[in-house]
């Protein structure tokens, strides 16, 4: 009997399989509920005395080479039908599919949208082709007003009444007051979008290029809401908490100031970016102008406001140490690629 078992132990060991059909058949003849071990445990019984010892291990070594034989074959078709599956797919592509990336302006519109949205503003758009009563006269800037000539345009018609002029938006501003005119106070909303303006291109300035503008309009708004707001946003934004305000002048905002955030002077590069001072302008703000509000059929004695705008290349410049705007137009894919993990 021993002898006979080891000869099933050779033939155990000797067991090729082609597939998993003749492995579970294996299994069952000597794994089985009714296979050779049960068979052979069930006569241990009837075996002598001093052969019981040897029986015994006879047995053990043959459930463990079994056993062993089965998981080992299990385990190598497997494998040869992972491979054949990966590699006898006739319609997969012959390079790995490349992963794409956002564009860097993209990538900071949406955290400056996300970060606004916080504090419960909303995203409002408009058309990119405007008219002048939207882009200028309703902010304050009637035809022949001189501050006019601080944004350089791109005119799409030539005049053929007063106002009627269409023009390519030079901020986006014009979407707020399309805003204004659609909802009523509480408004609470940034406007998100490209602009034109006809300057000359450089590494430090486009033709055209992104801005992010917010305004609030409510009861009982003050300066020191519009402080908060934009203390909180640059804390956000760029991790740094200390801000300041210098006036200046905005035909659409009385009073007006522009925005610097204290970058520090760590590096070479904070010194070229900064001048040296460790302060960099960022934005211009202030409170919303009556005139506006009336423009826009809001009343000046009931509500004011605060609005801020901020050009999305800037900061993106500054935030990834990119040394020239034109490289956000010039779709080139290293420069893209750099971005695929942001």
């Amino acid at each position: 009997m021993i002898d006979k078992i080891k000869e099933h132990i050779a033939e155990v060991e000797a067991f090729i399989a082609k597939s998993h059909d003749e492995v579970e058949t294996f299994r069952i003849k000597y794994l089985g509920k009714k296979g050779l071990l049960n068979d052979f445990f069930t006569e241990f019984k009837n075996v002598p005395n001093e052969q019981k010892k040897e029986f015994g291990q006879t047995i053990n070594k043959l459930k463990t080479v079994a056993s062993e034989k089965v998981n080992q074959l299990k385990a190598a078709l497997s494998n040869e039908e992972e491979v054949k599956g990966i590699y006898g797919d006739l319609t997969r592509p012959g390079e790995p599919i490349e992963l794409g990336s956002r564009h860097p302006i993209s990538i900071v519109k949406n955290k400056i949208i996300d970060i606004f949205s916080r504090i419960g503003f909303n995203v409002s758009e408009g058309p990119e082709i405007e008219d002048d009563w939207h882009n200028f006269t309703a902010l304050n800037l009637p035809e022949y007003h001189p501050a006019r000539d601080m944004q350089d345009t791109f005119f799409i018609e030539k005049p053929r009444t007063v106002g009627a002029d269409v023009l390519l938006r030079t901020h986006t501003s014009s979407v707020q007051v399309r805003y204004m005119e659609n909802n009523e106070p509480p408004i609470r909303t940034i406007s998100p979008g490209r602009v034109y303006r006809n300057e000359a291109i450089s590494a430090r300035s486009h033709c055209f290029f992104h801005q992010v503008e917010g305004l609030y309009v409510d009861k009982g708004v003050s300066f020191a809401d519009l402080k908060q707001t934009l203390q909180y946003f640059t804390t956000e934004m760029f991790g740094k908490s200390k801000i300041r305000l210098r006036p200046s002048y905005f035909p659409f905002t009385e009073p007006s100031a522009e925005v610097d955030v204290y970058w520090g002077l760590e590096t070479e590069t904070d010194y070229k970016m900064t001048k040296g001072t460790g302060w960099l302008e960022i934005m211009g703000c202030g409170m919303v102008d009556p005139n506006v509000l009336k423009n826009c059929n809001i009343d000046p004695e009931v509500y004011s406001g605060f609005a801020f705008g901020m050009g999305i290349d800037r900061i993106a410049l500054l935030l990834h140490q990119i040394p020239d705007i034109r490289m956000f137009s010039e779709n080139d894919v290293r420069f893209l690629e750099q971005f695929k993990s942001l």
